[in-house]
């Protein structure tokens, strides 16, 4: 018979609350999670605290080590919970012997993260105690019971985000607009609940349009704010370039909401993707109090989107530079400085190509004061007739919301660009399915290659016939809200106004026509 010989245990059993051959007590810690930042949750939380803290030092084999607790974050996420790792990395250091927590749902609301962080807290020998449950890590049946637990907890997870979503939405196709107060430059909460403007800050805001509008760069822009010291809208004082960008692209300064730019893809992962069409969005007009006008907001755009045609496009100093044109030559008027050196120092604006061509442009020299006079003339004489200008503008518009001819180019454009894609992809299998000499294959592809291009370039051309069309009533549209709106004469110079309405200026030898932003002409006599 073989003979048995028994080894006391000296170590403990990971598998059972018994410590054998050693009376240490286990250090016990607590986890405990709110999930909003409101102030009855955050009492909650305190309430949790303390009433942990008596628990553990209770137990007469508990030691107790610390309590762990998250406020005001999401439970889907653990890389969100900060304290929720700090405590399973203690565990792991040896620091913690037991945890215990309120529920399933407090720990996480994530299966697959709650069996995982459970499986390896257990293979350190570290146990999880879930009070509401009394469920047991240690247990035996605990893996079964734990996974049906924590699915549960999901799926209460998924039912609370779908009622969120949907209550968002409602707010959404109600129009009710909300802000990130904290990272918007411009408003504040009033009230009501709506944003409310706060001046010191719409300031900022105007003055990064204005600048914009007088040749500036968002580059530029950024600089300059961060050399004045101004903060940004987190309170940061170094501005970026794409912090500028958003407020000259954001069309709540215009008093305007576009809603539902993104959406969440994944409630468990939280990840937002911008809504290319998958979600419905809503456009609310006049949905709360604008820095700036429809009309500057508009031009701003109109801006971004010339620039971009114009890959050399350099920020300037002035609002004149790229407007003034010789009218002899087409080339851009450019600043001269006479006498550089005495006191009759003056900078003058003269065509750049006026000597460069076999013949001189005899067009004018012209000063920034003859410049401004000018306009201070013809703008003027805009708001003195602004009626029966307003009117030939009406027509001008009636007649660019007209789109069925070159809608029908596009048609038939779209159909030629189909059959020649049709005719390349045919070709190419059948070059697949049979024998066909290479070189024969190459030129034939290439021909029905040329004919594809051909029709892609053809389909270009009235889409951007299309587009310029709609950029020409959009100005047009604009420009009759400018005349609305402004009813009263000029005294002085507005570099701002200037940029806005002047789309450039013509110099002649003897005159100087403004053309604005809807083509409306207008001569000015030297």
């Amino acid at each position: 018979m073989p003979t048995v010989r028994v080894i006391p245990k000296t170590k403990v059993n990971v598998f059972s609350d018994e410590l054998i051959g050693s009376t240490q007590k286990k250090k016990a810690a607590a986890y405990a999670r709110v999930s909003t930042d409101t102030e009855e949750q955050l009492t909650s939380y305190e309430a949790q605290k303390t009433y942990y803290e008596n628990y553990i030092r209770k137990k007469d084999d508990w030691e107790y080590a610390r309590i762990y607790a998250d406020e005001g974050i999401t439970g889907t996420l653990l890389k969100n919970r900060k304290e929720f790792n700090r405590m399973v990395d203690d565990a792991v250091a040896g620091k913690i012997d037991v945890i215990i927590t309120k529920s399933v749902s407090r720990f996480a609301r994530n299966t697959v993260d709650t069996l995982k962080t459970v499986r390896m807290l257990k293979d350190k020998g570290v146990e999880v105690v879930f009070e509401k449950e009394n469920i047991r890590t240690f247990d035996p049946n605990c893996e079964l019971v734990l996974t049906i637990m924590a699915s549960l907890a999901q799926e209460e997870s998924h039912s609370i985000s779908k009622n969120v979503q949907w209550g968002w939405s409602q707010r959404i196709a109600a129009g009710k607009v909300s802000m990130a107060y904290g990272q918007f430059l411009g408003y504040e909460k009033g009230e009501d609940g709506k944003p409310k403007i706060v001046e010191s800050e719409a300031k900022i805001v105007r003055k990064i349009y204005r600048m914009f509008l007088e040749g500036k760069s968002p580059n530029y822009i950024a600089k300059h704010l961060t050399s004045e010291g101004i903060p940004t809208p987190t309170g940061r004082s170094k501005w970026s370039t794409s912090s500028v960008t958003s407020i000259l692209k954001n069309e709540k300064y215009c008093g305007n909401a576009l809603l539902q730019k993104t959406f969440i893809v994944d409630y468990l992962t939280h990840k937002a993707k911008k809504n290319e069409g998958e979600k419905e969005s809503y456009f609310v007009t006049g949905s709360h109090p604008a820095i700036v006008s429809q009309e500057v907001w508009d031009m701003v755009q109109f801006e971004f989107d010339k620039r971009s045609r114009d890959g050399n496009y350099k920020p300037t100093k002035t609002c004149f530079f790229g407007k003034l044109y010789c009218a002899d030559c087409g080339g851009m008027y450019g600043s001269k400085v006479w006498h550089s050196n005495d006191k009759y120092r003056r900078v003058v604006w003269r065509c750049n190509k006026k000597y460069e061509n076999k013949k001189k442009c005899e067009t004018a020299v012209v000063n920034e004061e003859t410049i401004k006079a000018g306009f201070l003339s013809v703008f003027n004489s805009l708001i003195s007739n602004r009626d029966e200008i307003m009117e030939l503008v009406k027509g001008t518009i009636d007649k660019l919301l007209d789109t069925e001819a070159i809608d029908d180019k596009i048609a038939v454009a779209q159909s030629h660009v189909d059959k020649r894609v049709n005719e390349l992809s045919e070709y190419v299998k059948l070059n697949m399915r049979t024998a066909i000499a290479q070189d024969e294959y190459r030129k034939k592809y290439s021909k029905l290659n040329e004919a594809h291009e051909k029709a892609e370039c053809e389909l270009k051309k009235y889409e951007n016939e299309k587009t310029e069309l709609i950029n020409r009533r959009k100005r047009s549209e604009a420009f009759m809200r400018m005349l609305k709106e402004n009813d009263t004469l000029l005294t002085e110079f507005d570099e701002g106004l200037f940029a806005v309405t002047v789309e450039n200026v013509n110099v002649y030898k003897n005159k100087l026509v403004y053309v604005f932003k809807d083509g409306y002409t207008s001569e000015y006599e030297l």
